[in-house]
């Protein structure tokens, strides 16, 4: 079985020309999970496979990682074949969050009668969640206010940080075993985002190796990252993966 890891965009929020930064997991060529949806994630998702999502994961409630998800609302609950079938999976400290964001606001539709959730199948998780036939670990990541930020990985397979600072701690319990590490790395960090400095400073030769850097400023930056020997992901690229480990639950 075959595994990919593809970028549908990999720019930071101000980024246009990148796209907003999120990914695909593949199997065998064909779309297993969505991370994120940002405001252009749709249009490219369709792009690329012809069909809405059938499940996403969110890493955190900022508008360039959620603001495609009113959009895809309406084109779930408009299609009975689709109404209530594409999975949501987030941390469950997200939701109210979430909630506020997107699922909040009066009458849904003007006509009313609906809620929001119900074109979803909404899964709440904490330390993970099942998955066609396999275990996501998530785990906290360092973006803004701590609790508001996770991360997901695949045994063996890949770790994807989204947004967040330097996290050493959790690269070394979810990506100790060979996985791709697709971590978000700028040209310059910030109080809220990794810069390739903090990369050279925070991570072993072993973890760097592996590195696909995203959520760069744009291109100019992408090739400054290159030069300083980094692999950047660029937009539409797709990543080859390692088989996952053995399908295990976290539970021991």
């Amino acid at each position: 079985m075959n595994w990919h890891l593809h970028f549908l965009g990999t720019g930071a929020a101000h980024a246009v020309e990148l796209g907003s930064s999120a990914a695909v997991i593949e199997r065998d060529g064909r779309p297993s999970l969505l991370i994120d949806c940002g405001p252009d994630t749709l249009d490219r998702y369709q792009a690329a496979y012809g069909e809405p999502p059938r499940a996403l994961y969110i890493t955190h409630i900022h508008m360039d990682h959620v603001a495609g998800m009113e959009r895809l609302f309406f084109r779930l609950w408009f299609d009975e074949a689709l109404r209530g079938k594409t999975r949501l999976y987030l941390h469950a400290a997200l939701l109210p969050w979430l909630q506020g964001r997107v699922a909040d606001y009066p009458g849904v539709l003007a006509e009313g009668g609906v809620n929001y959730w119900e074109a979803f199948h909404l899964i709440p998780c904490s330390r993970g969640f099942w998955h066609d036939g396999v275990w996501f670990d998530v785990f906290p990541t360092r973006h803004h206010v701590q609790g508001t930020s996770y991360g997901l990985a695949l045994g063996g397979s890949f770790v994807f940080t989204g947004d967040t600072r330097p996290v050493p701690e959790a690269l070394a319990l979810f990506g100790a075993g060979g996985e791709v590490i697709a971590h978000d790395c700028g040209l310059v960090g910030n109080p809220s985002h990794t810069g390739v400095d903090d990369v050279d400073r925070e991570y072993g030769a072993a973890f760097r190796q592996r590195m696909v850097l995203y959520h760069y400023g744009s291109h100019a930056d992408g090739l400054a990252l290159e030069a300083r020997g980094y692999r950047v992901a660029r937009t539409g690229e797709r990543v080859a993966l390692p088989p996952p480990s053995p399908t295990r639950d976290g539970a021991g």
